[in-house]
């Protein structure tokens, strides 16, 4: 396998053992930093390393792996849905399930971009120009051949497969970056098919509806989604174009600080801590978004083990409460969700909640138990507060099996199906903070930190990160157990990949999943 060494301002020596060929680095120092557009670096600049040579990529050609991305592992949960999938006949391809997954002769490879996570506060931070950057360079990596072995890799790998379709597993990244993904393959003369989720999910919702129904539709999704109008505008654009009559009103919530609790994402969640931080970022009883202390007892929230923080020992005499658990912070959304429908004054009831981020479909049973709590939630006037806005079963919509019904379309309409091929050949990848890159900020985590994060500038092409292989060293045993419990068949194909996968033969025998 021929490796070659990261562009430093050092020199290298070029060293050559056996059959392969290395460049090896006498002094590892500052990585340099070019001025640029990634779209064009990417397919101009041949001395980069993100340069991809569009020339020679190949095309039509059935044997590929299809490539889906995430800003981290919710996406997984659209993976589930695409390698579970049977609907059709896998000889004929016609509807109608068979007993037989419609995609197991297909092979994916999934990155979840963990290091530049979340998504959705980049256009709150007015950085939607970094935003697109790390989309692109998502989907250069899922198209390109190179990625790291481990953190402390200091050798690119180049035998990575190419992709003969790109899923966008992320609706942020739907939002802001589908049309600029499709933009910049127009400008590489390259034809491989974007689909995004929210499209898909915007489908699934309309089909749970009559056509002369009158409904609330709910989207629960990241800052960034709801700030983009993505659901709404599409929700628009499709019941017109579908020809849907009744009166539809959207009324979305941004889910703040629940997709960074699913994973882990020590600014929003921190299982060790057992009083406030000043570095939180969710929602409190003061900033933008505040949790309303006349609501309490509506919110409900669990107080035991510390999942919410408190700087007094009586929760009623906070005078800093910070969420510090999935649940808690899905339960101050759906109450938020509630009041804003509530307060509208509308004759219409919610009926179907679209779960506008991947991270979401982990937490269905606690959105639905919580759901079921308002619906029979009593004023002091014993009165039901919002039952006569709501639905008793009010539907989840996954976008993630529209997703998977939508690339199955595309296979067939394009003879694109792998006839020869292995689910088991599927292979997993996250991003890392680059250390070796020295004008990097690593907290003590060796994660970014926020103002970091955020802080960086669009136009300065650099590597940020490294994207290596899952393993234990970069995927907690918490979320491993809640991939394990809610994606098994998912789980199942990254444990192969740990044990069976050349690209991952260096990893230790005891940080394998």
């Amino acid at each position: 396998m021929k490796k070659l060494n990261l562009l430093f301002t050092t020199f290298t020596i070029l060293l050559l053992v056996g059959c392969k060929e290395k460049l090896q680095e006498k002094e590892v120092t500052q990585y340099a930093i070019k001025k640029g557009d990634i779209v064009n670096t990417i397919i101009n600049d041949e001395d980069d390393y993100y340069h991809i040579n569009f020339s020679s990529y190949p095309s039509n050609d059935k044997t590929l792996p299809i490539g889906v991305f995430d800003s981290g592992t919710g996406g997984l949960t659209v993976l589930k849905a695409i390698v579970n999938y049977d609907q059709n006949q896998n000889e004929s391809l016609e509807k109608g399930s068979d007993g037989v997954l419609d995609f197991n002769k297909e092979s994916f490879i999934y990155l979840g971009d963990q290091a530049n996570m979340p998504y959705g506060n980049y256009s709150k931070e007015n950085k939607v120009d970094l935003l697109k950057e790390h989309i692109i360079k998502d989907a250069q990596f899922l198209l390109g051949s190179k990625y790291y072995s481990n953190t402390e890799d200091t050798y690119v790998n180049t035998d990575k497969k190419p992709i003969k379709v790109l899923v966008i597993a992320c609706n942020t990244a739907t939002a802001y970056g589908k049309e600029y993904i499709e933009e910049f393959l127009l400008k590489a003369n390259s034809d491989i098919k974007v689909i995004g989720v929210i499209d898909a999910g915007v489908r699934g919702v309309l089909e749970s509806l009559k056509k002369d129904e009158d409904a609330i539709i709910g989207v629960l999704a990241t800052t960034g989604t709801v700030a983009s109008k993505g659901y709404h505008n599409t929700i628009i654009k499709f019941k017109n174009k579908l020809d849907y009559t009744g009166n539809i009103e959207v009324f979305s919530q941004r889910g703040i600080g629940i997709a960074e609790a699913v994973d882990e994402d020590p600014n929003y969640f921190n299982k060790n801590l057992k009083k406030p931080r000043k570095d939180y970022k969710g929602p409190g009883l003061d900033g933008d978004v505040q949790i309303d202390k006349t609501l309490f007892d509506i919110y409900n929230f669990d107080f035991d083990n510390n999942k919410m923080l408190c700087d007094t020992e009586k929760s009623d005499d906070c005078s800093i409460l910070q969420i510090n658990d999935a649940q808690n912070y899905v339960r101050y959304h759906l109450v938020t969700l509630l009041e804003k429908i509530r307060k509208s004054k509308t004759t219409n009831k919610l009926k179907s909640i679209i779960l506008g981020c991947t991270h979401y479909p982990y937490l269905t049973d606690e959105i639905s138990l919580i759901l079921k709590e308002l619906y029979s939630y009593k004023g002091k006037d014993g009165q039901y507060l919002y039952r006569k806005f709501m639905v008793e079963n009010i539907n989840l919509i996954d976008p993630a099996v529209d997703t998977a019904k939508e690339l199955h379309e595309y296979l067939k309409k394009e003879a694109l199906f792998n006839l020869n091929g292995n689910i088991k050949d599927s292979e997993f990848y996250i991003s890392v903070v680059n250390k070796d890159n020295g004008n990097n900020k690593i907290d003590e985590q060796g994660r970014f930190p926020y103002d970091y994060k955020y802080g960086r500038n669009a136009g300065e092409i650099q590597e940020y990160v490294k994207v290596v292989p899952f393993s234990r060293n970069n995927i907690s045993d918490d979320i491993l157990t809640r991939f394990q419990e809610q994606i098994p068949y998912v789980y199942q194909l990254m444990q192969n990949f740990n044990e069976n996968n050349s690209k991952t033969k260096s990893i230790k025998q005891k940080d394998k999943i």
